[in-house]
């Protein structure tokens, strides 16, 4: 049995973290991937790690199974806490188109988001493609595979992980998905807000125009050409997210 411990637990603790981290990220963790190729993915992502990473020191002949089944839960947390990190800026993307079609005027429209399955806004669900496209375009999935390959260097493989410093970069990613929603919205949010003044002001000069009327359709005039003008510019904001998630670690 120590034998066996001691071929199958330094391959396992990688696997553990790598899997766990790919299966919470929202590139691959999509019900469109089959479980076939994610499976294979975390595998082949396993053995190339596994040649890269220093050398495991486990003392495996001495260690119960208990103790080898804690270790492997220790590494899935690990790659549980950076895969939320990521994912949690892929969110805010999503977020920030959900304020925006919030101020357009759709809050209650919803339709079904085919990679999970949940129920979403319209607006949110293209700027979260949006941002996936030119995520892959700016080379973001090697910025991934960088990250999951640097946490090999803080945290090391099979020694006590710095659960802190884990945390910390949970929440600091946290923190930066709001930043990053409210960035991305600002621009439409002051055009909703100029539309809401010149229309007030409409309401003092012409009581007899019904404002929430003329509202709705300007609302989604103004939203859409903004969000046309937008576009370019998320060029720009897709390399500020990676360059953050590169200083994640």
């Amino acid at each position: 049995m120590a034998a066996w411990l001691g071929l199958i637990l330094p391959f396992a603790l990688v696997l553990a973290r790598t899997s766990a981290f790919l299966g919470v990220l929202p590139l691959f963790s999509s019900r469109t991937i089959p479980r076939q190729a994610k499976v294979g993915l975390a595998v082949l992502m396993t053995i190339f790690y596994a040649m890269l990473v220093p050398p495991i020191d486990v003392a495996s002949g001495q260690m119960k199974a208990l103790a080898a089944v804690v270790l492997v839960g220790r590494e899935a947390l690990c790659g549980l806490g950076l895969g939320l990190a990521a994912r949690l800026v892929f969110v805010a993307m999503q977020q920030g188109g959900v304020l925006i079609g919030r101020q357009m005027g759709f809050a209650f429209a919803s339709i079904i988001d085919p990679s999970s399955g949940e129920s979403t806004q319209p607006f949110g669900l293209y700027m979260d493609t949006l941002f996936t496209l030119l995520f892959l375009i700016a080379g973001g999935h090697h910025l991934l595979l960088r990250l999951i390959g640097r946490s090999y260097e803080v945290l090391p493989v099979g020694s006590a992980a710095d659960f802190g410093a884990l945390a910390s970069a949970v929440s600091a990613a946290g923190s930066a998905m709001l930043l990053f929603a409210l960035k991305l919205a600002a621009p439409l949010l002051a055009a909703i807000l100029i539309l809401s003044v010149v229309l007030g002001v409409l309401a003092r000069v012409l009581p007899e125009m019904n404002v929430l009327l003329t509202s709705l359709p300007l609302r989604v005039g103004v939203g859409l050409l903004t969000a046309v003008a937008m576009v370019p510019l998320l060029e720009t904001f897709v390399r500020e997210i990676t360059g953050w998630m590169g200083r994640l670690l």
